[in-house]
């Protein structure tokens, strides 16, 4: 394609020595991938839309929202943009990579039919019992009064899921009838998360420890990056309601080479058949979200883009130019490619506003921030916004701090040392992210 105002010749054969990038979103894991993309030599020019406070002090921020889609399609046309990374999951459930690529346009992501792993739990538990691939025995209901009866014979607990997407709070732990009962009639009748509720699944609880991982998939081979595990519960000790995440820290301490030979042969190998044989071939990111339960890994879920929070402690950990990894991915390359890691862990914490993931304020200004980010430190911007020449906040997660270290004891107390220079009015953070790891190496040592 020739782009008419600056007349380039753009090349989806060829990386440009010098390319200009757009990621999409305005999160922390959006700041993350920013910042990691900037340290690389072909990196020429970054834009962030719609960015957060900062993002823009490493690259042009655009005023167009996440979801405008022939907006964002518009501005990469216009400027030329050489490769666009999508950072949330709902433009890639609504087609955004099928409109960049009808314009000829680079997008890393997988299209609106591939993006159904993560946007439909209904398909992706159907693709999981078709491949034998080992998940959560599971009921699916579309109609709430056939649920409400499942609920009469059910064995608690239960986990309850909204079908679509739901900012990571469509997932309800239902300890009895009661608790399923008005899951069941928030989601399906009083629509509390919108369609996303139309449908819902009905799980057994599966025992034992979470672990995320990250693959770059390009369509017949994979990459896998390094593992993670994710805080989800708002509150210590993994009390209180489901979040986006509240902290997470890597390598996780419940993964191994054994459970990666397993995780490779029983799910990711089969997924990928799976998916060819329905005619869909997935490039991008593909995070499962697994429970490794006594018997081996479970599949949670599946996510088809990069994890928030996770990616704010893996990116801090990979050496290696992530931009290349993602134009491989993209090129069905990605066998072709390794990752060098930091052998240090990475801790990663959150600071809320308080309220979050139900209702809270935002223009609350924040300080410390300059103090706050020493050597080995990092410090991405989720909910933040500049107004006035003042960093405030201007969403539910705030910020995500990040500090490596030997181990991950030591990557903890530097990260909450971080966090304790931060102030902003009403904010709030776990205080045992990261803190079972520790205790489990204390444990192991002795």
């Amino acid at each position: 394609m020739l782009c008419s105002r600056r007349g380039c010749l753009y090349s989806a054969a060829a990386i440009a020595p010098l390319m200009k990038i757009l990621v999409i979103g305005s999160g922390g894991r959006e700041h993350a991938l920013a910042w990691k993309l900037r340290q690389s030599p072909h990196a020429e020019r970054i834009f962030c839309a719609p960015g957060n406070a900062g993002t823009a002090e490493i690259g042009e921020n655009v005023a167009i929202p996440a979801s405008d889609l022939e907006a964002l399609v518009g501005f990469a046309k216009e400027n030329c943009v050489d490769l666009t990374l999508v950072g949330p999951d709902d433009p890639l459930a609504a087609g955004i990579v099928d409109l960049f690529a009808a314009e000829k346009l680079r997008a890393f992501g997988p299209t609106k039919l591939a993006a159904r792993i993560e946007a439909s739990k209904v398909f992706a538990k159907e693709l999981m019992r078709a491949q034998k691939i080992p998940t959560a025995e599971a009921s699916i209901f579309s109609e709430s009064s056939e649920a409400l009866r499942y609920c009469e014979r059910a064995k608690f607990p239960v986990v309850i899921k909204a079908d679509g997407l739901a900012l990571g709070k469509g997932v309800i732990v239902a300890a009895d009838a009661a608790t399923a009962r008005s899951a069941i009639d928030e989601m399906m009748n009083q629509r509390r998360f919108g369609d996303a509720g139309r449908r819902i699944v009905i799980e057994e609880l599966l025992r034992g420890t979470e672990c995320s991982l990250h693959a770059l998939v390009d369509g017949n081979n994979y990459l896998l990056l390094e593992s993670a595990r994710d805080h989800k519960r708002a509150l210590d000790g993994d009390q209180g309601p489901n979040t986006g995440g509240m902290g997470a820290f890597s390598p996780a301490n419940n993964w191994n080479g054994k459970l990666q030979a397993q995780f490779e042969t029983e799910i990711m190998r089969p997924l990928l058949h799976g998916l060819l044989q329905e005619g869909t071939k997935f490039r991008g990111l593909l995070y499962p979200g697994l429970m490794i339960t006594s018997e081996g890994p479970r599949v949670l879920e599946f996510n088809c883009r990069f994890g928030d929070p996770e990616t704010q402690a893996l990116l801090p950990r990979m050496k290696s130019d992530l931009l290349p990894l993602l134009e491989s991915t993209i090129d069905g390359k990605i066998n072709t490619c390794a990752v060098e890691w930091d052998t240090r862990a990475a801790v990663t914490v959150v600071l809320a506003s308080a309220g979050y993931p139900g209702k809270y304020e935002t223009g609350k200004p924040i300080s410390g921030l300059n103090d706050a980010a020493k050597q080995d430190v990092q410090i991405f911007h989720a909910g933040t916004k500049c107004a006035n020449g003042k960093i405030r906040t201007a969403g539910g997660r705030v910020l995500a701090v990040t500090a490596l270290g030997s181990t991950i004891k030591e990557a903890r107390e530097r990260a909450y040392e971080a966090v304790s220079g931060i102030q902003f009015e009403n904010c709030q953070y776990r205080r045992d992210i990261a803190l079972n790891a520790v205790a489990a190496n204390i444990e192991k040592s002795s």
